[in-house]
């Protein structure tokens, strides 16, 4: 049965709609709303933004015209429970609601955190689009949901979701995942800053820090970290190896460098430029020459390496799909299973003693991927923790930072929820029961 049907029973067997609080409406969150609403047995019934009319217009676009705004938990819980949306500016209201799912769509990790955190705690699913706070405390955060009986989950429509079904789609069938990846749709540079990317972002219409974020590299870096941490893959290389390849060639890419391709091992994570864009792949491997045979004559090539390719990803779109499978089939899409991947905040230009790290898309710093293991033993800073840090001296450019090199802001709920994931990743016998 398929989830519309499901959902239409499950609301006639409830009297009311999936009711889902979504945090920021932006693009992506605005996207987000029209699409729930296009679904039946789904509604989005809270939007909190910090700028109010944006929630009151995803509203509208999504054909509600009846929004009540408000910052009074009980009056809000009123309406909804009424059939009318509301609109807040604090997130934080949004787990007092008589709402199902929690929906982040910030791409903000300390706001991502303090999302999940009280959703969790308040007894709500957790359906994120903010990867950035995934590869910086998903773990914690998923062994919170599974300990107290709820979902956490990445959403559906971006690359280490959908990536992530076509790999269990690969395992199903029995072949070994040697790579599983996206394709980055414009080169690579990580010294690009919103400043140089203004013109670009003007003429598509959107944020510059986000379109830094893809032009530098930190996006695909969150991205392959997530997909690495929710499906059991390493990381091949810091970086990964990134070359440029097309649909046609990426099984003779993606293979070991013995057998003529790029990869250092197998069982990793990767990506590429060019053609590949905007769709995911994996890699699998056979060597029985019983299924060499039929793959051959069903067009997948001559083996022993074959990609399976989705030639696309559609954001927003799937994502309420993630709403329905944490509901009705009490899963997550994607969710950390253990923590092979982090993404190192590294110095986008020679930063000096007294300065502030602005984050993520900014002027200050990129995102690379590298092994936890690697990351943990050099102590180097995540990505997502180094919005805000002071820095204590200089730094050159391309220096992935450490915090000998930064002091941190310890008192933001994302800092402790990674305090707590460290603690508990190095104790043993507390890590093998959180993972």
């Amino acid at each position: 049965m398929s989830y519309v049907d499901r959902l239409r029973a499950r609301e006639r067997e409830r009297g009311r709609p999936i009711r889902v609080g979504l945090v920021g409406a932006g693009q992506m969150g605005t996207g987000f709303v029209v699409q729930a609403g296009r679904i039946p047995g789904m509604v989005v019934a809270a939007v909190a933004d910090v700028v109010p009319e944006r929630g009151l217009a995803a509203l509208g676009a999504a054909g509600g015209t009846d929004g009540v705004t408000g910052e009074d938990p009980s009056e809000l819980a009123a309406a909804i429970e009424a059939g009318r949306p509301v609109v807040t500016t604090s997130a934080a209201t949004l787990a007092a609601l008589p709402v199902d799912v929690l929906v982040d769509a910030t791409g903000v990790p300390e706001v991502g955190a303090q999302v999940a955190f009280a959703g969790l705690l308040a007894g709500k699913d957790v359906a994120t689009l903010n990867v950035e706070c995934d590869v910086t405390v998903g773990l914690v955060l998923a062994n919170l949901a599974r300990r107290t009986g709820r979902v956490y989950t990445v959403c559906r429509g971006d690359e280490p979701a959908e990536c992530k079904a076509l790999v269990d789609h690969v395992r199903d069938i029995g072949f070994e995942v040697v790579c599983a990846g996206k394709g980055k749709n414009n080169p690579l540079d990580p010294a690009a800053t919103p400043a140089t990317v203004a013109d670009e972002a003007a003429a598509k219409g959107m944020n510059p820090h986000m379109l830094a974020s893809f032009v530098d590299g930190s996006k695909t870096m969150i991205e392959m970290a997530a997909l690495a941490n929710g499906a059991g893959l390493a990381v091949p290389s810091r970086g990964m190896t990134g070359p440029h390849c097309t649909v046609e060639a990426l099984a003779e890419t993606f293979r070991p460098a013995v057998d003529g391709g790029v990869l250092p091992s197998t069982g990793v994570v990767d990506y590429c430029t060019g053609p590949v864009a905007p769709g995911v792949f994996v890699i699998g491997r056979s060597e029985n020459p019983v299924v060499v045979e039929e793959m051959a004559y069903l067009g997948m090539g001559k083996g022993p390496y074959y990609a399976f390719y989705r030639p696309y990803h559609l954001a927003s779109v799937e994502a309420p799909l993630s709403v329905a499978e944490a509901v009705l089939d009490r899963t997550p899409s994607l969710a950390p299973l253990a923590w092979n991947a982090e993404v190192l905040a590294v110095a986008k230009r020679d930063l000096r003693a007294g300065e502030r790290v602005d984050g993520i898309g900014g002027e200050t710093v990129y995102g690379i991927t590298e092994s936890a293991e690697y990351a943990r033993a050099g102590d180097h800073v995540p990505l997502g923790l180094a919005p805000g840090a002071r820095v204590l001296r200089d730094v050159p450019e391309g220096t992935a930072l450490t915090r000998a090199d930064v002091a941190l802001d310890e008192t933001t709920t994302i800092a402790a929820l990674r305090r707590l994931q460290d603690r508990l990743l190095s104790v043993p016998e507390v890590s093998g029961a959180w993972t």
